[in-house]
């Protein structure tokens, strides 16, 4: 295990909007999770999905609304900074900022899930320009195509659409 004591690996990507930093490695042996910081700008949502992988948020800053599904169905629930939330293997959720401000949250989740985020993000250039949807189709299609490798699940933009999340 490194005793080296590090403020973030230095791995920031882009997730289609949200970003993430991995402030531990996926690939540091010795370590059972992952911790990354996630931001989520105002207006962008993380679409409805579902993996076998346990995450834990905890906000920093901001607030956003998460989407859980419960026995009635799917609900949003406020998400505010000193808010935790638990989201168990398998469950499906998405998040979504109709606030003026970034969420800002620390990530808990396993390294397989990580290892996932590190294969579908772009890394964040220095320079950013608008993207068209022509400019993302091949990332867009290599996102599918690593879900499947994984065993994720992705909501179409139907399903999304139905519990109030639009792109």
């Amino acid at each position: 295990m490194s005793t080296e004591m590090n403020p973030t690996t230095g791995l920031r990507l882009d997730l289609f909007g949200p970003t993430v930093e991995f402030l531990t490695s996926p690939q540091e042996a010795g370590i059972d999770f992952c911790v990354l910081k996630g931001v989520i700008p105002p207006g962008v949502s993380v679409p409805l999905h579902s993996h076998p992988d346990t995450e834990d948020f905890f906000v920093i800053s901001g607030e956003a609304q998460a989407l859980r599904q419960s026995a009635q169905g799917f609900e949003w629930i406020e998400a505010k900074a000193g808010d935790y939330l638990h989201v168990p293997g398998g469950t499906r959720h998405g998040w979504r900022n109709a606030s003026s401000e970034p969420l800002v949250v620390f990530i808990i989740t396993t390294r397989r899930l990580a290892q996932f985020l590190q294969e579908v993000g772009r890394p964040i250039p220095a320079t950013h320009k608008p993207e068209t949807i022509e400019d993302l189709a091949p990332f867009l299609a290599h996102f599918e195509s690593v879900s499947v490798k994984y065993g994720y699940w992705n909501a179409t933009p139907e399903e999304n659409a139905s519990v109030g999340i639009h792109f």
